[in-house]
């Protein structure tokens, strides 16, 4: 069988099998990502089959889809969005950077994994699924809850603190000096800035450059344009993804709800191809011995984020119960933690566990933080009917 045969038979089967994982997930209420990750397991090193004819696609799609998570994260908010989500949620989401980092950096130490391991560990334990948080919270229809802005605006904060973290994990999984990392920061910090200056006041001209009524001549445009910047911020250090993420802030209005529509089905194809790579490249082998520290974080990280939500839940007014699911919509772990745990990984600056404590971390995190914030409901009220029989019954003298 010629190569390319080959090549096309283990695509299809790649992407027939991610089809068949969806629907599973699906069918059970769970995001798709752990399935992804455990199809990327079985056909990995180590794994049942290695997939050696379609490894340059998959490398390539994947850092594709790492750049379409991003835009399509920076299409969701306009820059006056972000500027507000954070004036109100900062001291939130400070608390939020310390009670959720603080676990990964500990856990790494411990481990070994050094100092470079621990920062990126940070992130990974750090930041919650935006895409899980907002499809739980669409399913359950508690888009209109009074909580529910405080969780966003929790979510608006982690993604701008990551416009920051990502230049300083890549200057730090570079190996550069200290002048030059802090060099890389301050670009990084400039583009910031001056993107939603731009965005801010002209906006508008951002969008009308890429827009277009031809659908075909927009999806080119969009495209063309996201992985240009990226490239860009890639080739200066910066980091593709926050390339990306910039892209997206300054396409605004109509053109950015246009886009969505256009680029989700290209971001879910490519975000899938990149959740596989993550799994093929951690070998199943190195799992157990990381599993009890994983099992450890997910519990600390659960505590911490529900903690979080709860706390600047009751900042904003809110009763116990919608506390109670501030906190648990938080919990789950996703893409952007398997975003961070790759760039580590394909920079080759961690150990091998590494990858092996990431996934198996996330995979933990992606299945409990769903199940949290379905079954808080019915927990928080049996809790309170239990109290209130409790109060109902005299106490002996």
């Amino acid at each position: 069988m010629s190569g390319s045969a080959l090549a096309l038979i283990q695509l299809g089967a790649v992407f027939f099998g991610l089809g068949v994982l969806g629907r599973i997930a699906a069918r059970v209420g769970l995001s798709p990502i752990p399935l992804y990750l455990l199809g990327g397991l079985v056909f990995g090193t180590g794994g049942l089959i290695e997939l050696h004819e379609v490894d340059d696609f998959i490398h390539i799609a994947s850092e594709i889809g790492v750049v379409l998570l991003l835009l399509l994260l920076g299409l969701e908010y306009t820059a006056g969005e972000l500027v507000t989500g954070m004036r109100k949620s900062w001291t939130a989401g400070l608390v939020d950077l310390v009670l959720n980092a603080t676990p990964g950096v500990i856990v790494a130490l411990m481990l070994g994994l050094g100092p470079t391991g621990a920062i990126a560990m940070a992130g990974v334990t750090y930041i919650s699924s935006s895409g899980i948080v907002a499809k739980v919270l669409n399913d359950l229809g508690r888009l209109g809850n009074r909580e529910t802005p405080v969780v966003l605006s929790i979510l608006v904060f982690e993604d701008l603190a990551m416009a920051v973290y990502l230049p300083v994990l890549t200057a730090v999984l570079a190996g550069v000096g200290f002048v030059a990392g802090m060099t890389t920061v301050g670009i990084a910090l400039v583009a910031v800035t001056l993107v939603l200056l731009v965005a801010l006041r002209y906006g508008r001209y951002v969008s009308a450059i890429v827009a277009s009524e031809d659908r075909e001549i927009f999806l080119l445009k969009l495209l063309g344009s996201a992985l240009l910047v990226a490239g860009l911020a890639s080739a200066v250090q910066v980091s593709a993804a926050v390339g990306a993420f910039l892209l997206g802030i300054a396409i605004s209005d109509s053109t950015a709800h246009e886009a969505t529509k256009i680029l989700e089905p290209l971001r879910d194809l490519f975000a899938a191809m990149f959740f596989v790579l993550f799994g093929l490249s951690t070998d199943p082998a190195n799992i157990p011995p990381v599993l009890g520290w994983a099992l450890l974080l997910a519990v600390v990280t659960t505590s911490t984020k529900i903690a979080t939500g709860w706390w600047a839940a009751k900042r904003a007014g809110a009763s116990q119960l919608g506390r109670a699911r501030a906190g648990t919509a938080l919990v789950a772990r996703g893409e952007f933690s398997i975003v961070i745990a790759g760039l580590a990984v394909a920079a080759g600056a961690v150990p091998t566990g590494f990858a092996a404590l990431a996934t198996t971390y996330v995979l933990l995190m992606a299945i409990i933080g769903p199940i949290a914030a379905r079954v808080v409901e019915p927990v928080m009220r049996g809790i309170v009917s239990r109290r209130s029989r409790g109060a109902e019954v005299p106490v002996a003298e």
